[in-house]
């Protein structure tokens, strides 16, 4: 695909400072891209598009406070126009598929070439998004049971706190729940994911995107 005749501006939202820069170092290799602007999480990101229109936002799905999914689902309301690329190390179809339905034009996992990432860039500001051969074939494959399939909404809340290392009196706290309570959506989760310990909870975990590997 040949070069677009107009320049991209694009924002760029990861909060490891290094990957952002290799992100920028890549996009210099498309002629035709300019990036604007470098957010550390979903909320600044946010934050930006309320002054800054880009064309493209390149996000990370795992990130503090707000993740990538919740922005996604926040630009798609607020700033239709922009498109969304998702550049992540997450590769299993559960997160693609939350991914797009958030509202992503595009999946790619990290360790993309510049040569796909140019074209997938290009592919979304001319058809209006992009699917790899290697993410298509994910979600192709027989699908495994969605996290919302098996928890509830309040139990995958706590999952992440969980597997982010809080403890059961900090859920509580943060939640408005006992501790107690908070045992007893642990010990449910744990017999409904037919898991032992907290260690494959966090496994559990990182493997459906919740939190970042």
């Amino acid at each position: 695909m040949h070069p677009l005749p107009f320049a991209i501006q694009v924002v760029i939202a990861d909060d490891h400072p290094l990957v952002r820069s290799g992100i920028r170092s890549l996009l210099k290799t498309v002629p035709e891209v300019r990036v604007a602007a470098e957010v550390g999480d979903g909320a600044q990101l946010l934050d930006l598009l309320e002054s800054t229109q880009p064309d493209l936002v390149i996000t990370d799905i795992s990130m503090p406070g707000m993740d990538g999914l919740a922005a996604l689902a926040e630009i798609r309301v607020r700033h239709p126009q922009v498109k969304v690329m998702v550049l992540s190390m997450h590769d299993s179809a559960d997160v693609v598929k939350r991914a797009i339905a958030a509202g992503a034009a595009a999946y790619l996992r990290k360790d993309a070439s510049e040569l796909e990432l140019a074209f997938a860039i290009r592919s979304v500001m001319t058809t209006g998004n992009y699917i790899s051969v290697a993410v298509a074939k994910l979600l192709m494959a027989p699908a495994a049971p969605s996290i919302e399939d098996e928890l509830t909404a309040r139990q995958i809340e706590i999952l992440k706190m969980l597997a982010n290392g809080m403890t059961s009196k900090e859920i509580g706290f943060a939640l408005g729940l006992s501790s107690k309570t908070v045992d007893v959506h642990r010990m449910r989760i744990m017999e409904r994911l037919r898991l032992r310990d907290l260690p494959s909870l966090v496994v559990y975990a990182m493997r459906k995107g919740l939190i970042q590997k």
